[in-house]
């Protein structure tokens, strides 16, 4: 069995990469902390009673950013003495580290980085950064320590890996293409998870925004109390920006229906604000409801959760078109849970104590909003998800297909035959009841009335028969709605019909229309008798058995020339039967030919 180990060379230019991405780590952790240094001097040095010195302002700027990793602090000096911890985490600061771990861990694991040195793999980086980061992480908490905002160490020591891992996590991601799980349902119901959490965060700040626009002289009356001088407002004002994205996390956790905490013993949602509010004063806080039962203004915040639960269930549906309907609902399932857990998250981080005694409970409950954010994507986006499936499995369904009528039978000269046709063909053409009533006007005004002869319909028989021999050739009485252009037309001459049937091999039907014999010599034999009720005898009638041919009668023929015709009846090579159209196509009838 052969071992095959890879050079040393490509171990160390593995390992050289991994160092240099817990370089890159490190790196990002001292620009977050050196920009939060930044503002902090800054708004220290623009005091005009700073109350400590440059020290105290470089512990107020570690204890900021272990903050914005969701680290609980620890105040020290408080009017009681006792240690308030402080753990609401202002979201927008968090966006600064995460964004710089994010983009480490991208940069060391670029696909379009050209140099020869391997690439470590994604979870070599992931380690690597976050190693680095945890590296720096470790040196500020122990440096707070001594200062008057101390890290909680329990909470150090999950939130900081675990905000290190999946920010670096994220940047592997991107790096190697943003790829997506290989089964269809698990993607669909990430992307729907994505969708449904921007909604409800978009509708939770709106509804706060509006909140806070109504009561706006509130606002301005908190802001003035807390600063005088343009520094401490510019300090406040900066609070208050980082603080916005927790005002949206707030909102959409009202909308959902748990609403947050003012304090222990106090609760607001679109019901109602219950209890005593511990509220401090500050600008945000006045968005508060007023106390007392809620009104349709406070509950029209649940249009948020309502519109984030049917957005899910739309993108589900809409990609569940050939999917079973327990998949379908499994994936509107997974995507809702997806959401609530990342609601949950986002509330424990945007909640959280504010000092001891009542301020113990401050924001959203976080396993309240996560579970109410899965009863709304369960019973509102699955049953949206299976009617978009539906809708859009009918464009799958086969649609009938448009076939012909079948050729009459032989016996269609009969007055039932006859009749089936005409319908047939009256629903093929333009007007069919028009139709019928000018061929039988053409036919009554050329020869007159037509005797009761079996096969023959009056006044159809003769109308049917040029249609369907110039337009289908399919034979007598099977295009009625062909030869609606007849009935319109001026009523041909005698001789003239005559002449068109011979030609079309219609003598026999215009010679009974017009009431006279077979003559000899034509083929067509005598006219079968008729029972007084107008029916055919035994021999005759379609589908009865043959009878004995009768003497004289000629055999069934179907050639011209049995029929006592030749391919060119009047003489003329030129002969078309379209040049004895009736009176559509031309004014005046043809001059007789000799």
């Amino acid at each position: 069995m052969t071992h095959v180990t890879e050079h040393p060379l490509v171990q160390g230019g593995r390992s050289a990469a991994l160092a240099a991405a817990c370089v890159r780590g490190g790196v990002a952790a001292g620009l977050g902390l050196g920009a939060l240094a930044v503002l902090v001097v800054a708004a220290w040095i623009s005091s005009p009673h700073p109350d400590s010195g440059p020290g105290g302002a470089l512990h107020l700027a570690a204890g900021l950013w272990l903050l914005a990793h969701g680290v609980d602090l620890v105040r020290t000096d408080t009017l009681s003495g006792l240690p308030a911890p402080l753990g609401v985490v202002p979201l927008l600061l968090t966006a600064l580290p995460v964004w710089l771990l994010h983009r480490a861990a991208r940069d060391t694991l670029d696909a379009g980085d050209e140099s020869d040195r391997p690439r470590p793999s994604a979870s070599g980086v992931v380690a690597a950064v976050a190693g680095g980061y945890l590296l720096v992480a470790a040196v500020v908490v122990v440096y707070s320590a001594s200062g008057p905002l101390p890290a909680d160490l329990i909470t150090a020591g999950f939130w900081l890996p675990a905000a290190a891992v999946g920010a670096a996590g994220a940047g592997v991601w991107t790096a190697l293409g943003r790829p997506l799980p290989g089964q269809r349902q698990a993607a669909v119901a990430l992307r729907a998870a994505g969708l449904g959490l921007g909604t409800l965060l978009g509708g939770g700040a709106v509804a706060a925004a509006v909140s806070l626009a109504w009561h706006a002289s509130e606002a301005q009356a908190a802001y003035a109390v807390l600063a005088g001088e343009w520094s401490g407002r510019v300090a406040v004002l900066l609070l208050v920006l980082a603080l916005l994205p927790n005002m949206a996390v707030w909102g959409a956790a009202y909308g959902l229906g748990p609403g947050f905490t003012l304090g222990t013993g106090a609760l607001a949602t679109p019901l109602g604000l219950a209890g005593d509010p511990a509220v401090p004063p500050f600008p945000l806080l006045a968005a508060l409801p007023a106390e007392g039962r809620g009104t349709w203004v406070h509950w029209a915040a649940a249009a948020a959760p309502l519109a984030a639960a049917v957005v899910q269930g739309h993108l589900v549906g809409h990609s569940a078109r050939n999917w079973a309907a327990r998949d379908t609902a499994l994936t509107a399932l997974g995507a809702a849970w997806g959401c609530g857990t990342a609601v949950a998250v986002l509330g424990a981080a945007a909640g959280g104590p504010l000092g001891t005694g009542r301020l113990t409970a401050f924001g959203p409950v976080w396993w309240q909003t996560g579970a109410a954010t899965v009863l709304w994507g369960a019973c509102l986006g699955a049953p949206v998800a299976l009617g978009v499936r539906a809708w859009r499995r009918r464009a799958l369904r086969p649609k009938p297909l448009l076939t012909q009528a079948p050729p009459p039978p032989p016996w269609a000269g009969g007055r039932a035959g006859m009749t089936g046709a005409a319908g047939a063909a009256g629903a093929a053409g333009a007007a069919g009841a028009a139709s019928t009533t000018g061929a039988s006007a053409s036919a009554a005004s050329v020869n007159g009335p037509t005797p009761d002869v079996p096969g023959l319909d009056p006044g159809i028989g003769l109308g049917s028969g040029i249609g369907s021999g110039i337009g289908t050739g399919s034979g007598i009485g099977s295009g009625i709605g062909t030869g609606s252009g007849f009935g319109l037309a001026p009523a041909p001459t005698p001789g003239r019909v005559t002449r068109l049937a011979k030609a079309l091999g219609l003598g026999r039907a215009v010679r009974l229309a017009s009431g006279a014999a077979p003559g000899p010599g034509s083929g067509l034999g005598p006219v079968p008798p008729i029972a007084p009720d107008g029916s055919l005898p035994q021999g005759e009638r379609p589908g009865a058995a043959p009878g004995p041919a009768r003497p004289g009668a000629a055999p069934a023929v179907r050639s011209a020339a049995h029929l006592g015709l030749d391919d060119d009846p009047y003489g003329d090579s030129a002969f078309e039967p379209y040049d004895y159209l009736p009176a559509a196509w031309e004014s005046t009838p043809p001059p007789d030919r000799p």
